[in-house]
C-alpha cells in the first residue's frame, strides 16, 4: 500500500516537472501584459503596479485592449497575469487561468452596455440578455 502511494505521488511529480510551459517570477500587486512573439516563447511585460485585485489588473488589460483596437487594430483578445494566475480579456467578458494553455473559468461577463461585471450582478431581460441599467440622475 505504501508502495503505491508512494508512485502516485512520484508520477504526480514528474508529470508536473514535464510542462512545457514557461516559469514566470510574478511581483506582488503588479499587473503584467503577456506579450507573444512570432516564435518565441510568450513574455510578461508589467503595464501596472499596485493593484490591489485580479478585477483592477483585467480592468487595466481591458483598457489595454481598447485601446489597441482604436488604434487599428483587429485582436480581440489579450492575455495577462496578476500573482500566478492568468488573465484573457475578450469581447465576451474576463476568463482566468492557472496556466496560458489550460482550462479557463468565467469570472466578469459584459453587461448590456459592454462594462465588465460579476455574473451574478447582471440583470437580464426575458430572453436572458443582458439590461444596462443607468443610475437615476435625480437621485443625486
Amino acid at each position: 500500500m505504501r508502495f503505491v502511494a508512494l508512485a502516485a505521488i512520484a508520477g504526480t511529480a514528474l508529470l508536473g516537472a514535464c510542462s512545457n510551459e514557461p516559469k514566470y517570477e510574478f511581483a506582488e500587486g503588479a499587473c503584467y501584459f503577456v506579450a507573444t512573439p512570432d516564435n518565441a516563447p510568450p513574455r510578461l511585460q508589467k503595464i501596472a503596479d499596485n493593484q490591489p485585485q485580479l478585477e483592477q489588473c483585467a480592468a487595466r488589460l481591458e483598457e489595454m485592449r481598447l485601446r489597441f483596437l482604436r488604434m487599428g487594430g483587429s485582436n480581440q483578445e489579450i492575455a495577462g497575469a496578476y500573482q500566478g494566475r492568468f488573465i484573457f480579456v475578450d469581447r465576451e467578458g474576463v476568463k482566468i487561468g492557472k496556466s496560458l494553455n489550460g482550462s479557463r473559468f468565467f469570472a466578469m461577463a459584459r453587461t448590456g452596455d459592454g462594462r465588465l461585471a460579476i455574473p451574478g450582478a447582471i440583470q437580464r431581460d426575458e430572453t436572458g440578455r443582458p439590461i444596462a441599467i443607468a443610475a437615476d440622475p435625480a437621485a443625486k
